[in-house]
């Protein structure tokens, strides 16, 4: 179940991503475009520090799902996760790390595969259908996004500022690896984990419900 609070939340972010993605007078982003950059792509409305470039999009078409994690790490804690992680790229962690003020840390070269998840051992059908699931979304096809912050309370939720720097990530990661919202998971929906909180189904709820579909050519 989510709390009102929450519901709200989502519903606040996006209708400010839908107002980032088609604001009024502006020019429209091209995400497809944006998308096949190399280096250090410049994500509008997005904070990101990329601790290792990008490279050819291309090299990095093992990514076929995105999982939202939660890390019990305090707030300020990104930064230094991320560059233990460029440290040891294949460590358990994630390519991607969210600070509770929206930054986004870059950690890894896209093609480096580090350890996350339990291998897709949920097989309820509690939150999404695991036969599509079950030992099929693991690490070396998903690309982990973590959101820190809920020390030393786990069920502490997202801040409004990470929810909006995940809406507005989301198309560019969608796009340049052509990754259907469908295909957007939350921790908790493909692993059993602890039982105190549900980990990412808020941020995977989100992400679906923007709908993003890569692939269509058009802006936003």
């Amino acid at each position: 179940m989510h709390s009102r609070n929450s519901v709200a939340r989502i519903i606040i972010a996006l209708c400010v991503a839908a107002a980032v993605f088609r604001p009024a007078g502006a020019q429209q982003i091209d995400y497809a475009e944006l998308a096949r950059q190399s280096g250090e792509p410049r994500i509008p409305n997005l904070t990101i520090e990329y601790l290792h470039p990008l490279g050819n999009p291309a090299d990095a078409r093992h990514w076929k799902h995105i999982i939202a994690h939660q890390t019990e790490g305090p707030p300020g804690s990104a930064r230094s996760l991320a560059l233990q992680q460029l440290m040891d790229p294949t460590k358990r962690g994630v390519t991607i790390w969210v600070e509770t003020d929206g930054t986004v840390f870059w950690s890894t070269a896209e093609t480096a595969i580090p350890t996350h998840g339990d291998g897709a051992n949920r097989n309820d059908n509690t939150y999404v259908d695991n036969s599509k699931t079950y030992h099929v979304v693991v690490r070396t096809n998903s690309l982990g996004v973590e959101f820190v912050g809920n020390f030393p309370d786990v069920r502490a939720p997202v801040t409004p500022a990470q929810m909006s720097a995940w809406l507005a990530l989301l198309p560019f990661l969608q796009e340049r690896y052509g990754i259907a919202a469908e295909h957007i998971y939350a921790h908790n929906w493909i692993d059993f984990k602890d039982p105190r909180y549900c980990e990412g189904c808020e941020l995977a709820i989100a992400a679906r419900k923007l709908g993003y579909v890569p692939g269509r050519g058009n802006t936003r």
